[in-house]
């Protein structure tokens, strides 16, 4: 087994390049987050060991990661200041833009699949999701209904223009971009959801996981 370890981080989130199956990018931070800093970590595997190809630090800690789905070198993070920060791994400098507009901590963040589409929507402690135009550097639009954290947000690998979010109000709801409003609330659970994913063979199946131990279709 092949391993990587960040010394003096703990790692919040890792995703594999669309691109190349053999890159890594790490969201790692400071005391779990805590306090301290963030740092990006693109790696990459090799035939011995997990290699570091790059690392950009951030001023606060970085929950999140999601690869550009038209560019190979872009990344976007989400921070503990409540900013997105788009990076070029191509870039020396790494930090490309700061998109801000949570007013806390920024837990999620999701880079769209369908085709067609350039969007990144980002779930905060704030309670809201923030649809994004990461070429303009633009917010789109604010959506407001959990009474909780918004632990995770993910675009539909099937649906235009749609995405999930899962919140410590126990419920699961589903967005429409484009009318701007939920078009679904489901009370998935009677406790906190750190979690869920879409299927990709079935648009109307998600799974959910919460704080109550369980795992919900």
């Amino acid at each position: 087994m092949k391993s990587f370890r960040s010394s003096g981080r703990h790692g919040y989130a890792v995703e594999i390049s669309p691109f190349l199956p053999s890159t890594l990018a790490c969201a790692p931070s400071q005391y779990y987050g805590i306090a301290g800093c963030g740092r990006l970590l693109v790696l990459e595997q090799r035939e011995a060991e997990v290699a570091l190809v790059r690392s950009f630090d951030w001023n606060d800690g970085l929950f999140d990661v999601t690869w550009s789905k038209s560019n190979e070198h872009v990344l976007v993070t989400g921070g503990g200041d409540g900013s997105l920060q788009i990076w070029d791994t191509a870039n020396p400098q790494g930090l490309l833009q700061v998109l801000k507009g949570h007013t806390q901590e920024v837990y999620a963040v999701d880079w769209c699949q369908t085709r067609g589409e350039n969007l990144v929507v980002s779930g905060s402690w704030d309670h809201t999701a923030k649809v994004w135009d990461p070429e303009k550097c633009q917010l789109l639009g604010s959506l407001q209904g959990h009474d909780g954290v918004s632990y995770s947000t993910i675009w539909s690998p099937r649906i235009p223009a749609c995405f999930a979010s899962a919140s410590g109000d126990g419920t699961l709801r589903v967005w429409d971009v484009k009318a701007g409003s939920c078009r679904l609330a489901i009370p998935a659970h009677k406790a906190e959801i750190l979690s869920f994913d879409w299927c990709k063979y079935d648009q109307n199946v998600l799974v959910t996981g919460s704080v109550d131990c369980g795992l919900r279709v």
